[in-house]
C-alpha cells in the first residue's frame, strides 16, 4: 500500500496516510442512488453540479472528501455508513427493505394517479395507507414520473432562466 506524507500538506505530525489500493471500492453511491430509485439529474441538480461531476462521483474508486459524502448522504436520505463500503459486506438489510418499500410506494402513487375505476382507486389507497402505517416517512415519497417531472402552466423551464451572452445573437460568418 502507498502512503503520503501529510506533513508536506501543512497538516503538521509528519507521519505517513495510507491510501487505499488502487481498484478497490470506495463508496457505494451508484448502488444506493438507484437502490432508491434516485436519478443521476435529481441528485445533479439537488447538489448543484453537472451530470459528468455526478458520473465522476459515482465511480466507485473515485476518492471523495467527506462533506462531498455528506452531501450525498443528505440527499439520498441514508445513513453514511450506507455509503462506504465495508469488507465484502452487502447493503444492510433495513436500507435494503426501505428502498423496496419507497419503490413500491411510488408504484401504487402512480398507479393511484391513473387508474379510472373507483374499485382500484379504493384498493391501491388501502395499500398506501399500510405502506404509511410500516413507514410513516414514505408520506413524502411521490409517484414515478412518466417522462420527467411536469411543470405547470405558470412554471417556467430551466432553458428560460438561463442567461445568454450578447454574442449568441451576432452573426458569424464561418
Amino acid at each position: 500500500m502507498s502512503t503520503i506524507d501529510i506533513s508536506s500538506l501543512g497538516a503538521g505530525g509528519g507521519f505517513d496516510v495510507p491510501l487505499p489500493p488502487s481498484g478497490r471500492p470506495l463508496h457505494r453511491l451508484a448502488q444506493v442512488r438507484r437502490q432508491q430509485g434516485v436519478s443521476r439529474r435529481t441528485i445533479a441538480r439537488r447538489l448543484n453540479i453537472d451530470a459528468a461531476a455526478i458520473r465522476q462521483q459515482e465511480l466507485e474508486t473515485s476518492d471523495m472528501t467527506l462533506s462531498q459524502l455528506y452531501r450525498w448522504q443528505t440527499v439520498l436520505d441514508v445513513p453514511i455508513s450506507e455509503l462506504l463500503v465495508e469488507a465484502d459486506e452487502a447493503i444492510s438489510p433495513p436500507l435494503l427493505l426501505r428502498a423496496q418499500l419507497v419503490r413500491l410506494m411510488k408504484s401504487a402513487l402512480a398507479i393511484k394517479g391513473n387508474v379510472k375505476q373507483e374499485s382500484v382507486r379504493r384498493m391501491v389507497q388501502t395499500i398506501i395507507d399500510q405502506l404509511l402505517d410500516m413507514m410513516p416517512e414514505l408520506s413524502g415519497v411521490g409517484p414515478w414520473h412518466a417522462v420527467g417531472k411536469r411543470r405547470r402552466l405558470d412554471e417556467l423551464g430551466v432553458a428560460a432562466e438561463r442567461r445568454l451572452s450578447a454574442d449568441v445573437f451576432l452573426d458569424r460568418e464561418d
